[in-house]
This record gives structure tokens, C-alpha cells and sequence, in this order.
């Protein structure tokens, strides 16, 4: 055979195999996944109008630093989102000065802790029937919330869930007719300090669609500006230098193959603008709690039950400890899940499952990627041995039971819900129900106004919704609420039944 006729063999065999292999590719393109399923199974890659890059398992990094093709696979993916409120009412958190108001929400001169009619900030698609991650700060107690794509195309939005001790939220937009552009999740326990990322959203809400490039300065960052009454928050944010502006909160961190690793939430700054760090909740915590929020509609929070601290050198010579890092353990909880493993005061956590601890926003995270009932394995040091223990982590009621978000009840023209928690928090509140909905009937007749929340009946607490119900079952004449309104000014209501 000659030369050229092998040559020619050759081109017309690769020909041959690129036309198959683009359409195996195309036959395996994007499919509609379930609603029910985990955002594990969802199909992972991107489609969008003319273009589909689909999840490459081999991909390598271009030769050189290449941020185009994550910057084309991930763009179609972030949204603009814009949250419309009846009117100015205190946030929810009041920021420290050196974490100035990176909601996206506010502009440097506003009065600080009131929230305007309106804010806007950044999402990320994360299947292609329409569920959005986002930033719980940037649609907080929102009444109307909007999504604006890539290409303009306009939606309104439905909270799914939400969940402030990590300041995440699920949304969920509608359009049967399309499949929507979504980013893969990667890993975020690969990414490594060093490491190129791009940050991707809507900054100053008018600079939609911009991407800026960085590196990874850090990881586990606890910064305290998350804050939960019972101290469940969880900070363990990958540090970057990527520039990210207020309205910037919601959207993408992602490395160089165009995968999820993070959620950009929160930067440092003396002045509300980008002054050199940002930081991102690592994926391998909002994949999690997303598909908590998906599957019960509340987050479920497993708990190892230790009262702990970070090792120093000074705290290491005060125990006479023979380490400097890994998580001091200054209390066991009685029949938690340490307590129940063997785990003991002075014990210094060094790995959880395998992967190393060094301070208490890695044991935090670590731990939170679990649900109750799940086994965890617990690597410490006790009076100069190693030992390994096997914990079975347990909900905050001390059980191994997974929460089930609580459906309305609706009785005698009231629809009442249990509290958020962002709402216990700011009223300083153990329970109650709150009156979400309204129409002709007893409770309207007694002049309680939608958003009203019922603490005690007859000086009886309520703790949630159910409660209020089978309470008001047995209830005949006349009664006395107790409550308070939306603006918290508590006050009291008594009316026949």
C-alpha cells in the first residue's frame, strides 16, 4: 500500500470515528432527570442554546493558564436574581464593619441593618429542571423573587428551602419546554491551596454575567459573620483573590474544568467593595444541604456532641498536649454521639473518615456532610496513644431520626406555619406558630393580621403549628393569645371560640 492511500486510510478512519463519537454524543446529550431525585443523580454537564459541553472525565488543562472554556461552560448557568420586598424591615444579621454588607443589598451611605424594597445578587443552575442554589442572605424573607439567565430569558422563583447556619437556599424555577443550562458539581476537598478558580456572577447588579480569575489563598476559613442561636453555624469557606463585588453573593466558584466548587458568599473589606479576599462555601457542603432541602425540606443536622477548641502551642502546653493542631475537646455531651463511641474531655480530634483535622471549621464541615444515623470515624489522640473510635451522629433532639419539614395547618380561616429560624433568632423566640395565611373565620374576627405569631394560648406555649392545632381542639369560650407581630411588638388578643 502506498504512502499516501495509508495516509488517506488514516484521515478518512479518524473522519469515520469523530462523526460516531459526536453522535453517541449527541444521543447521550441532556436528558430531563426527576424532581425527586438527589442532585447526585442528576445528569451532570451544561446545555444551552447551540452549545453542549458535557462532563469530561479526562479533561487536562489547556498547556498555559486557560480560563475560556470554563468561562463558556459555566456562564449559561449563572443567574441574575432580584428580591423584592414589601418594605424596609431590620436584616437579619448585624455585620461587623470589616465584613461590610456583603449581601449585595445595600450601598456604602445607606443606614446600616435596614434593608431596601429591593436587592439582587447571583445563583447557579444545578439541574436542568430548574433548581437554583443560592445565598440564604440574597432572598432572605423576600416576597417576590426573580430570575434572569444568561440569555435574558426571565422567571419568578419559588424558595424550595433554606438554611442560615450555612447561608445557603434552594429555588426552583419552571419552563417545560426548555432544559435549562446547569454547572457540575466538582470536588471541593480537591481543591488545593494555590489552585486557579474563577469567580462568576452579577456584580454592583448591573455587571451581570462577569467572570474574574484568582487563586485559592486558603481553605476553612471561619470569619463569624454567620450567626445561629444554638451556635450551629457552619464557616468553613474556601478563601480566594478572586474579585467579587456586592451582588456577587449566590454565584459560582469554579476551577479550571468548569466544575461547581464552591458558593461565593462573603467578602472582607473596610469600604463594601472587593479589597483583595472573597470567600465561598465549599460544594461538598452546599451539595449536601441542597439535597437535604430537596429531599425533607429542612436541613438535617447531624451532631457528634463535643464542646471544642482549636490547639495552639499555648493551649497545647496549658493540657501538657504532645501536638499543636487538631480540635480540643473541652466537653462530652451526655448520651451523644462521642459520649456513646468512648470519646472523653481532653481528647484532641486529629482526622474524621480519614481526612485530617486541623481546626474546628474542618471538624464542623466534615461532620455537617452527614445526616443522623450515619457512622462516622473519629481519629484522636488521648495521654500520648492513638485511637480510632466509630460515632453514629444524632439529630439536635438526640435521635437518629431525620426531620420532616412541617406542612401548614389550616383551621377555622387561619393557615398557620412553624417559625424560620432567622425569625427565632431576631425575636429571641423557642417556638411558636405564625399565621402565614388568612381569610374569613374566628381568627380574623379576633383582628390578628397575616404574619402574626401565636406564642401561648391561655398561657400554655405553643411550640409549633401542630401544637397550636391540637391545643385550639380542646379549646371551648373564651380564650387568651399571646403573641407577637411582624415588627415584634408582643401583645395580647382575648375572643370567644
Amino acid at each position: 500500500m502506498s504512502q499516501k492511500k495509508f495516509a488517506f486510510g488514516i484521515i478518512l478512519a479518524a473522519i469515520l470515528g469523530g462523526l460516531v463519537s459526536v453522535g453517541i454524543t449527541n444521543y447521550l446529550g441532556v436528558q430531563p432527570t426527576s424532581p425527586y431525585a438527589s442532585f447526585d443523580d442528576k445528569q451532570q454537564g451544561v446545555q444551552y442554546p447551540n452549545v453542549n459541553f458535557l462532563a469530561d472525565s479526562n479533561f487536562s488543562v489547556p498547556d498555559g493558564i486557560n480560563f475560556v472554556y470554563a468561562a463558556d461552560r459555566v456562564k449559561p448557568g449563572v443567574v441574575f436574581i432580584r428580591s423584592t420586598y414589601s418594605g424596609s424591615r431590620q436584616s437579619r444579621n448585624s455585620l461587623l464593619e470589616d465584613f461590610y454588607d456583603y449581601f449585595g443589598d445595600r450601598r456604602p451611605g445607606e443606614p446600616g441593618g435596614e434593608r431596601p424594597s429591593r436587592s439582587s445578587g447571583s445563583g447557579v443552575l444545578i439541574s436542568d429542571d430548574g433548581y437554583i442554589v443560592t445565598n440564604n442572605h440574597v432572598i432572605e424573607e423576600a416576597d417576590k423573587i426573580e430570575v434572569t439567565l444568561d440569555d435574558n430569558r426571565f422567571y419568578e422563583a419559588e424558595v424550595i428551602g433554606i438554611d442560615p447556619t450555612t447561608d445557603l437556599a434552594l429555588l426552583k424555577i419552571e419552563d417545560r419546554s426548555i432544559l435549562f443550562p446547569f454547572v457540575s458539581f466538582g470536588d471541593s476537598d480537591d481543591v488545593r491551596v494555590g489552585e486557579w478558580v474563577l469567580a462568576i456572577g452579577n456584580p454592583f447588579g448591573t455587571l451581570t454575567s462577569t467572570v474574574t480569575a484568582g487563586i485559592v489563598s486558603a481553605k476553612a476559613r471561619n470569619i463569624n459573620i454567620l450567626h445561629d442561636r444554638n451556635g450551629r453555624q457552619i464557616e468553613s469557606f474556601i478563601q480566594t483573590d478572586a474579585a467579587v463585588n456586592q451582588g456577587n453573593s449566590g454565584g459560582a466558584l469554579v476551577n479550571l474544568k468548569g466544575e461547581l466548587v464552591g458558593i461565593n458568599t462573603a467578602i472582607a473589606t473596610p469600604t463594601g467593595s472587593y479589597a483583595g479576599y472573597s470567600f465561598a462555601v465549599p460544594v461538598s457542603l452546599v451539595q449536601k444541604v441542597m439535597n437535604d432541602l430537596l429531599e425533607y425540606g429542612s436541613v438535617q443536622r447531624a451532631l457528634l456532641g463535643v464542646r471544642i477548641r482549636d490547639v495552639n502551642a499555648q493551649l497545647a502546653e496549658e493540657e501538657g498536649l504532645k501536638t499543636v493542631t487538631g480540635v480540643f475537646v473541652d466537653g462530652v455531651t451526655q448520651e451523644s454521639a462521642a459520649a456513646e463511641a468512648g470519646m472523653e474531655a481532653g481528647d484532641v480530634i486529629i482526622e474524621i473518615d480519614d481526612r485530617s483535622v486541623n481546626n474546628v471549621s474542618e471538624l464542623q464541615e466534615l461532620v455537617a456532610r452527614n445526616r443522623p444515623g450515619d457512622e462516622v470515624e473519629v481519629t484522636f489522640w488521648r495521654d500520648g496513644s492513638q485511637e480510632t473510635v466509630y460515632a453514629t451522629l444524632k439529630n439536635t433532639m438526640g435521635n437518629t431520626e431525620m426531620v420532616q419539614k412541617v406542612q401548614p395547618v389550616e383551621f377555622e380561616g387561619g393557615t398557620f406555619g412553624d417559625i424560620p429560624s432567622e425569625i427565632l433568632d431576631r425575636f429571641e423566640l423557642e417556638g411558636g406558630a405564625q399565621l402565614i395565611e388568612l381569610s374569613e373565620g374566628k381568627w380574623k374576627k379576633a383582628g390578628l393580621e397575616e404574619g402574626f405569631i401565636i406564642t401561648s394560648i391561655d398561657k400554655t406555649p405553643i411550640q409549633n403549628a401542630k401544637e397550636l392545632e391540637e391545643v385550639m381542639q380542646n379549646k371551648a369560650g373564651g380564650i387568651l393569645i399571646e403573641g407577637l407581630s411582624t415588627e415584634g411588638e408582643r401583645s395580647f388578643h382575648g375572643f370567644g371560640w
